[in-house]
């Protein structure tokens, strides 16, 4: 797959017939799929880098942006998920966890985001001397910062958490209780990252057997690097409420022209189990070959709880706007297809249902209607 620099600013032009950019900024967002540890400014990744000693392939912020877009660009999840080891690395202090908690925030308010879940797993931040509740809390407190400047300044977000475990390690059942731990102080729910492919969901049963007595939700992700069994697995062994990515559910969808669904993609369309899709990145990792072929689309209009993600904004060189664009320009996305997969997203939300409502009635719903 060919590396091209993705340019991330949106200009003010027409991207379609009634959609220009500038409205596509403005309309209110919400992101199920969005890692903390991709998603750092380039500016704080040198900043930090500097104090803590350690080495980048550059010190440029904009080059080291086109850095990462390019490492990532390579078709290979394992090489995507390399690209991690300089955000991890600035990712191990009190100081580095709370200011990059904090600019995610903001930086999905200057996005237009009304609700986001960001996750991360704890057990990689610990090199500095945290322990993994100090970790949680310190992360929280950040997100906390940013929600409350976000609200000042007149672009209110709210932002869950969820705890990862590393599928490929053996501390998933720690992460699990620190899920349980904190989730009256911000954490609304889990899943498991890592490598897909050789390390199955089932091998963490025991994990999310726990999570359920418990009753903490949890997605997983499967259907990205490995096919239908991994998303059989999560769903029908571990229980998972909600996919990452799923783009591999069309495997059990022989033909999408007609719409006949298999038995596995007829539970997951006919339960509303969302799928926390996520263009730009599936193009990288080679699990989608465009964005005007990219099974997002199709599942859309066979009436799958399809969601809209951008995964990693740093690596990914992107950000839901430009998801939106993308899929506008390149996919042939209307209004109503964006704001059917905001509301699809609220309504998967690892949050009560009526602050889930309330955010659909009262933000989202108006916000559409006065871009229309």
């Amino acid at each position: 797959m060919k590396a091209t620099r993705v340019d991330t600013s949106v200009v003010d032009a027409p991207v379609a017939d009634a959609l220009t950019a500038a409205t596509l900024r403005r309309l209110p967002k919400a992101v199920l799929h969005d890692h903390l540890d991709g998603g750092l400014r380039p500016a704080t990744v040198v900043e930090l880098a500097a104090e803590v000693g350690h080495a980048l392939p550059t010190t440029d912020p904009d080059e080291l942006a086109a850095w990462y877009y390019d490492a990532a660009n390579s078709g290979d999840l394992v090489r995507y998920i390399a690209t991690f080891e300089h955000t991890l690395a600035v990712m191990q202090t009190r100081e580095g966890l709370l200011r990059t908690a904090e600019e995610y925030v903001l930086d999905l308010a200057a996005d237009g985001v009304v609700y986001g879940e960001v996750r991360y797993a704890p057990e990689l931040m610990l090199k500095g001397g945290l322990t993994l509740p100090e970790v949680v809390e310190t992360v929280q407190e950040g997100l906390a910062a940013g929600m409350a400047k976000a609200a000042a300044a007149g672009t209110p977000v709210r932002v869950g958490t969820l705890l990862c475990g590393m599928r490929m390690f053996d501390r998933v059942r720690e992460a699990a209780d620190l899920a349980v731990a904190f989730r009256d102080a911000g954490v609304v729910g889990f899943d498991i990252a890592g490598a897909e492919d050789g390390f199955p969901p089932a091998d963490h049963l025991a994990a999310f057997e726990y999570l359920r007595r418990e009753n903490v939700p949890f997605t997983i992700h499967a259907g990205e690097a490995h096919g239908l069994p991994s998303i059989h697995q999560a769903l029908q062994v571990c229980g998972a409420q909600r996919i990452g990515h799923g783009v591999r559910i069309t495997d059990d969808i022989p033909d999408l022209a007609t719409g006949k669904l298999g038995r596995l993609a007829g539970w997951v369309r006919d339960r509303r189990i969302a799928l926390e899709m996520c263009p730009t990145s599936n193009l990288q990792t080679g699990a989608a070959t465009s964005i005007a072929e990219h099974p997002i689309t199709a599942l859309k209009d066979l009436g799958f709880r399809v969601t809209l993600n951008t995964d990693n904004r740093l690596v990914s060189g992107t950000t839901m706007t430009r998801e939106m664009t993308l899929l506008v320009e390149e996919a042939g996305w209307t209004l109503d297809d964006l704001r059917t997969v905001t509301v699809n997203a609220l309504k998967s939300a690892f949050i009560p249902f009526d602050e889930r409502n309330a955010l659909i009635e009262d933000v989202v719903l108006p916000g559409y209607a006065s871009a229309s």
